[in-house]
Parts: C-alpha cells; sequence; structure tokens
C-alpha cells in the first residue's frame, strides 16, 4: 500500500512531531550504542558490538530524518529522496561486518563472556524502540515521507533484533551455548540486509 501524503496546511505541525521523535530516538540510540559497544568489546559478545553498530548506524538515519525534516526541505522531494538513499545504504554497510565477525567467531569457537549488563540493554530496547518505531511509521504515513516510515521500521525490527539478541545472551549467561550469541548476530545482519533493501525501495516492513 502507497504512504498517503498529508494536507499542505499540516507540513509543518507534522515536521515538528517528526523532528521531535527524532531527536529522542537519537539521544537513546546514542547511550545505547555506546554501551553496547563498550560491553560487547570487555565480554567479547559479537553480539553486542553488531547492537552497538546497528544503534549507531540508526542514529545516523535519525539524524538524516532530523535534516529531512529541517528548513526548506520539509516539502522538499529530493531531500526525501536523499533520505531515503541514505538510511537504506547505511544497513548496506552494517550487515557484511556483523556477517562476517559472527562467522568467524562461530568457526573459531570463541565463546563470548556472559554479560547481564547486555541484556539489561536488550530489554530496554525492547520496550522503547518499539515506541519510537510506531510514531515514526504513523508519521511517515502522514508526511508521505518513505524515509521516515522505513526509519519507523528499523527500530521495530530493532525491536525484534533485541529479543533475539536477548535470547542468546541468556542461553549464553544460564546454559553456557555460547554458540546463540553469534547466531544471534547472524540474525542481526539478514535483518539489516533485507531492512536496507526495502528502504531502498521505498517500503515499510
Amino acid at each position: 500500500m502507497g504512504i498517503r501524503a498529508a494536507p499542505p496546511t499540516d507540513h509543518q505541525a507534522v515536521a515538528r512531531r517528526i523532528r521531535r521523535v527524532s531527536w529522542s530516538s537519537l539521544v537513546w540510540l546514542g547511550i545505547e550504542g555506546v554501551v553496547a559497544t563498550a560491553v560487547g568489546i570487555a565480554t567479547g559478545s559479537v553480539a553486542l558490538l553488531g547492537y552497538g553498530l546497528d544503534s549507531a548506524i540508526q542514529s545516523l538515519g535519525s539524524g538524516v530524518i532530523i535534516w529531512r525534516f529541517t528548513g526548506r526541505r520539509i516539502t522538499s522531494a529530493d531531500a526525501e529522496r536523499r533520505a531515503q538513499r541514505v538510511v537504506a545504504v547505511s544497513f548496506f554497510l552494517l550487515a557484511p561486518y556483523i556477517a562476517g565477525a559472527a562467522l568467524t567467531q562461530l568457526l573459531t569457537a570463541t565463546p563470548p563472556h556472559a554479560s547481564w549488563a547486555g541484556v539489561a540493554l536488550a530489554a530496554i530496547g525492547m520496550i522503547l524502540m518499539p515506541v519510537f518505531g510506531r510514531a515514526k511509521r504513523r508519521l511517515g504515513v502522514e508526511a508521505g515521507s518513505a524515509a521516515t516510515s522505513g526509519e519507523g521500521s528499523q527500530h521495530l525490527i530493532c525491536a525484534a533484533l533485541s529479543a533475539t539478541i536477548l535470547t542468546g545472551l541468556v542461553l549464553n549467561a544460564t546454559l553456557g551455548w555460547w554458540w546463540a550469541d553469534p547466531t544471534a548476530a547472524l540474525v542481526l545482519a539478514v535483518a539489516s540486509l533485507g531492512t536496507g533493501i526495502r528502504t531502498w525501495r521505498g517500503r515499510g516492513c
């Protein structure tokens, strides 16, 4: 189904709401990315490192959406196309790194250390990201912006990935199933690639 544009008189109001949601998601993603990367490095968790990089990539997406809905770009079709492509390309850059790191860990049988901090981070992501995701998808429809709607879909995928990574981390922490962590990272890589393709085509999930 196509994305319906909001009436012209609503552009400024919708743009303000999009910027507010995007700034909120940008702040959280910044915190999430720093913590996940630090814990991932400390514990040797590929999934958490990928999660941190994913947060950084999504931060770029939120920043692009803020740029897209600032000033004269609010009604610019060219700005919309650029924002859509940047969000998509960012995911194309992320997927190969995560997949390579996860496969390396699986092939070398290198176990990560159990991380309850990672468990807590993923659990918070499961709660917050659907809030941002649904808001951006709704506002993207109102603004006729595939870039915004796609960014919202990415947040919803991030919530699903949080659940996947949470499962992997819990299994590693409680049962010692080290392979669950890089397996979760591979799921993240595949989902990131699929999201990039859908965003490039201007589709939601």
